[in-house]
């Protein structure tokens, strides 16, 4: 679907290709897994601050509609990041460009906490998104490229991993933290993993294939992106749609779960249990969610590098449907037996650790010469895209209601089991060296 057979190029074997040590390998894996984990906190931690935020500038009735703006506008500016970033670590190496997304991140997320308004917060949430953009693809590619193929699957998914811990993190940060010391704190104190760059730079390893390829001619900064549209544009587009709707699901539900609980909770009026323990309840379940996202993207890598890439994203992808579908039709009902929630949200959480495999599978799909620019590209537009289902979401939710805007992720959930099927199986192929 390139316009040249995908795997005629030259191949590079993958038992050569991680020249790293076991111990080097994995020291670069928790660099890379720290840097992820604070991409995400990041990236979500203003949906637990919203509330507060709301509340200090006075958005009253507008707050659906601004918490989906600069939610979007963070996603939107991702892509560009990707885009970006993605040609930058081809240019430049994976090393030296994660260390710059992780500093652009950290200390747009700082300069948050100094906003004056809607629009001083949505800049420093735009910059912040740019290198969140930059860091996914900067460390899928160098994963990719420093495990056997064997293993491959299983590293992209203990690096996605750090996704949902991050996200726990912002979860209790934003709940519990931040109305004690106040969301200007929170957002002024999460600019210190900026101080990661300086081990980054000094203890993570260059990728082997990435060296490997600097012995031939560089090409000029852009080549990449003429590559990519002119032999690539099929498969990049077919992976984009893959990405747009996985993703469609997962940011319509976590950044609206919130929301979700306080709904019952108003369509309660209170009658079933008191706000506090409302206010507990919606914490336990959110967490549970993200510590059975965390235990499905571990069993992800195992899966898929035993079942091959497809069947793990169709089954993945229906257990998570199945348990969007409870919450948006059954959410008042299980109210008033709560315990009704746990397999729900096990289901929506386990399934989605599907996000896990998006690393090998773009990595497995284009060579090393464009590879970072490819999943950089690829998976961040698909991310940009959520400023459009942000929106959407935030016009369902005032018109019908959170459990109805669920509804739409549930429809996501259902393309991604059945589009990943028109993908080649790519477990255990040998990565292309150009």
């Amino acid at each position: 679907m390139h316009g040249r057979c995908p795997y005629a190029r030259r191949t590079l074997n993958d038992a050569a290709a991680p020249a790293l040590s076991p111990a080097a390998r994995w020291k670069t894996y928790l660099l890379c897994l720290s840097g992820w984990l604070f991409d995400f906190y990041d990236l979500v931690l203003f949906a637990y601050l919203a509330k507060e935020i709301g509340t200090d500038w006075n958005w009253g009735h507008a707050f659906n509609e601004n918490k989906a703006l600069i939610v979007g506008i963070a996603l939107a500016t991702s892509g560009l990041g990707g885009i970006v970033f993605g040609g930058l670590a081809d240019r430049f190496g994976r090393k030296r460009v994660m260390g710059w997304t992780i500093l652009i991140y950290s200390l747009a997320t700082g300069l948050c906490g100094m906003a004056t308004g809607l629009v001083s917060l949505a800049v420093f949430r735009a910059i912040a998104g740019l290198g969140v953009g930059g860091e996914w693809a900067t460390g899928h590619a160098l994963m990719a490229e420093i495990f056997p193929k064997e293993k491959r699957g299983r590293a992209a998914a203990l690096l996605q991993a750090g996704e949902p811990v991050g996200v726990a993190l912002a979860v209790v940060v934003g709940l519990t933290v931040a109305p004690v010391l106040g969301w200007r704190v929170v957002f002024l104190l999460s600019a210190a993993p900026a101080l990661l760059v300086l081990v980054v730079r000094r203890h993570a390893n260059e990728s082997p294939l990435w060296l490997e390829q600097q012995k031939h001619a560089r090409p000029a900064f852009g080549a990449q992106y003429v590559e990519l549209v002119r032999h690539h544009w099929r498969r990049s587009l077919q992976a984009w749609v893959l990405g747009a709707s996985k993703l469609g699901t997962y940011w319509l539900t976590y950044v609206w779960l919130p929301e979700y609980f306080a709904e019952l909770e108003h369509n309660s009026h209170g009658a079933l249990m008191s706000h506090a323990s409302f206010a507990s309840m919606r914490l336990t379940f959110i967490l549970v969610a993200q510590a059975s996202q965390l235990v499905g993207m571990l069993l992800f890598g195992v899966v898929s590098d035993r079942i091959g890439r497809r069947p793990a994203f169709s089954l993945y992808s229906v257990l998570t449907a199945a348990g969007l579908l409870a919450l948006a039709l059954y959410g008042e009902r299980m109210l008033a037996n709560p315990s009704l929630f746990w397999p729900a949200m096990l289901a929506v959480g386990l399934g989605s650790g599907c996000t896990a495999g998006f690393g090998s599978l773009l990595a497995e799909l284009f060579p090393t010469s464009i590879r970072n620019t490819a999943m950089g590209t690829v998976y961040n537009l698909a991310r940009a895209f959520q400023f459009v289902t942000q929106i959407i979401m935030g016009i369902l939710v005032t018109s019908a209601g959170v459990s109805h805007g669920l509804l739409l992720a549930f429809g996501f959930a259902c393309l991604t089991a059945v589009w990943v099927w028109t993908f080649p199986e790519t477990r255990g192929v040998a990565l292309r060296e150009a």
